[in-house]
């Protein structure tokens, strides 16, 4: 499985309301590229586009993986809204794209990713029967027992508590490596911590925000989220 390099160009209106004008931006190669930006500068919008997910969207452009092979079939979307059915357990959430694909399930690995995600025993509990972190939980391993190689995450970790986050921000770091990921957060932390590249989304478009080399030591993360805000509050975001 080889995650490919990816690019949007174009503009996206709901319902003749404009959500987002001509813009263009790519993705790099296996690597997490951070998308930031203010409420409603149409930052879902493109995860779903990006998706093959275009339903009730307007959009004139153009998507392009740049191994020319298509990108749908290889990319999974975490949308902000867990998305559990309400009848299944747990671990049938975690498999229910095998199920619908008329695969087999793979038992071993949804239950291994239950436990990854801190939620061992838990299996058979319904959503009603667990917490909105749980349910976060629950639809991120979904998510990784995709295993797909274009990953797109919108406010993932956005339920949990600050001690559960990082746990599953290093998570996902281990398991997504190798793949095209990109993270929709308004956390600029989570943003500077977690993304190769950094992209700010407004109403203007979308650009790239440079960062110190020094992004990528521990140490220094903090200083670069503080760089990224003064960005944001600078763009009005």
């Amino acid at each position: 499985m080889r995650a490919p390099a990816i690019s949007i160009a174009g503009s996206a209106s709901i319902g003749g309301e404009h959500i987002f004008g001509q813009l263009a931006a790519s993705f790099p190669a296996a690597r997490w590229t951070s998308l930031l930006g203010a409420s409603g500068t149409g930052k879902s919008t493109l995860l779903r586009l990006l998706a093959g997910l275009s339903e009730g969207i307007s959009f004139e452009g153009r998507i392009t993986s740049y191994d020319g092979q298509p990108l749908v079939p290889r990319t999974i979307l975490m949308q902000q809204a867990d998305l559990l059915l309400p009848w299944a357990s747990a671990i049938e959430n975690v498999m229910i794209g095998a199920a619908l694909r008329g695969e087999l399930p793979q038992e071993a690995t949804a239950r291994k990713l239950i436990a990854d995600v801190g939620l061992g025993g838990l299996e058979r509990r319904k959503p009603t029967e667990l917490s909105g972190g749980q349910r976060q939980r629950v639809a991120l391993a979904r998510t990784l027992a995709e295993d797909k190689s274009v990953v797109l995450l919108d406010e993932p970790f956005s339920a949990l508590d600050p001690g559960t986050r990082r746990q599953m921000q290093d998570l996902s770091l281990r398991l997504l490596r190798g793949r095209t990921v990109v993270l929709v957060t308004h956390d600029p932390l989570e943003a500077a911590r977690l993304g190769d590249r950094i992209m700010l989304m407004t109403g203007a478009g979308i650009e790239p925000v440079d960062l110190p080399d020094s992004i990528s030591s521990e140490s220094r993360t903090s200083d670069a989220a503080a760089m990224l805000m003064r960005r944001l509050v600078s763009a009005g975001a």
